[in-house]
């Protein structure tokens, strides 16, 4: 992997730049549609590519090894073939899947046990098996194994976590360099800072992972509850000490609006399930505000879904049919929408890299904050 920074921002710590993979270049900053389970709900890789113009897109380890398996990325040759998708692919570890299920799972310092959501079996995660894992699957990129803490999170369990997160890394990159590439490409590893809303463990953790050394660094444990100007502290501190020449991932993030107000921070990758699964209850960003298109005031309007937004799916059907749609169940209501809103999120970091390159990306960040936050 290669990253070439092109413009800073003199207002900010935005900058733009371009990720060099196996499967094609990447403009940063970017948004990655999430398609956890190999799909993007609701939409075609074609329409990924031709309509909603993804560079690259999220699929998940922990899904991916429960169905299909990993004999089937043994046969096919790793995720893209499986998924027909040639671009470039990233994995989460499933770390942050095994923190969501609770009860059922128990965490040790050789791994973790938990149940299967499918049906109740049991299973085991190591930072080793994680990465063979993530070699058979096949993405140009895959995550260190961490342990995501929840918010609030007391200190002495966000330390310990932080620190078993760190042991874990180093038996991540062992393995990664004792394993090869599987599918005749370039994979690399990308490891995550981890300690929570507490400002020393982040300050501890970035420095640990930075010491690395690794091509790219993730900030993770963030957007799991705590309020927005917290995760903003955290990421600045962090990449404060990140390394400027390599691409800074903020996992999991977020609204428009936190996305631009990351990119002044200096954050490159975002990745959110946000705007796919808001859009299948109705929910629809625009650069003037959000729409909830279930209201009865979109009724008899037949005007656009947003005219403004370069998608086809947006300018071709009206507010009212697509109310009309929600209100039938259609699934083609969830298909617009959805189509919409990501093409939206890549419209919008296209705008963050126009502006950080005519070095008028601060003021533009600062009048679009209050519009993409207002309720239509």
């Amino acid at each position: 992997m290669k990253f070439d920074i092109h413009h800073n921002d003199p207002q900010t710590d935005a900058r733009t730049g371009t990720i060099t993979t196996d499967h094609g270049e990447i403009k940063t900053p970017i948004f990655m549609p999430v398609g956890t389970v190999g799909s993007v709900k609701g939409v075609h890789q074609r329409e990924l590519e031709n309509d909603i113009k993804a560079e690259i897109i999220l699929n998940n380890t922990y899904h991916y090894y429960l169905r299909p398996g990993l004999d089937v990325f043994k046969q096919v040759g790793g995720t893209h073939k499986f998924i027909n998708w040639k671009k470039p692919i990233l994995t989460d570890s499933g770390g942050y899947q095994v923190y969501s299920l609770g009860s059922s799972r128990k965490i040790k310092e050789e791994g973790v046990t938990f149940s299967s959501h499918i049906d109740g079996s049991k299973h085991f995660f190591s930072p080793e098996n994680v990465m063979e894992t993530q070699r058979i699957i096949g993405a140009d990129f895959i995550m260190a194994f961490d342990e995501c803490t929840p918010y609030p999170c007391e200190y002495n369990y966000a330390k310990r976590s932080m620190q078993m997160t760190h042991r874990w890394l180093d038996r991540c990159i062992k393995k990664f360099n004792e394993t090869d590439d599987l599918h005749g490409y370039k994979q690399t590893l990308i490891p995550i800072v981890q300690g929570s809303t507490y400002s020393d463990l982040r300050k501890i953790s970035a420095e640990v992972i930075s010491s690395k050394d690794m091509p790219a660094n993730a900030i993770g444990g963030l957007s799991v509850g705590e309020p927005a100007p917290e995760m903003y502290a955290m990421t600045h501190e962090v990449c404060q000490i990140l390394p400027k020449d390599k691409p800074r991932y903020l996992m999991g993030v977020g609204t428009p609006a936190n996305i631009l107000e990351s990119i002044a921070l200096g954050v490159d990758m975002f990745d959110c399930v946000l705007p796919s699964r808001n859009a299948r209850h109705g929910l629809i960003y625009t650069r003037n505000g959000i729409i909830n298109i279930k209201n009865a005031k979109w009724k008899n309007d037949y005007s656009a879904l947003d005219a403004e937004n370069p998608c086809y799916a947006s300018q071709e059907y009206s507010k009212a049919y697509v109310r009309h749609l929600f209100q039938g169940k259609e699934l083609l209501a969830g298909q617009i929408t959805t189509l919409h809103n990501l093409s939206f999120y890549l419209w919008l970091v296209k705008q963050a890299r126009l502006k950080i390159e005519e070095g008028t990306f601060g003021q533009w960040k600062d009048s679009m904050v209050p519009q993409l936050e207002r309720r239509l």
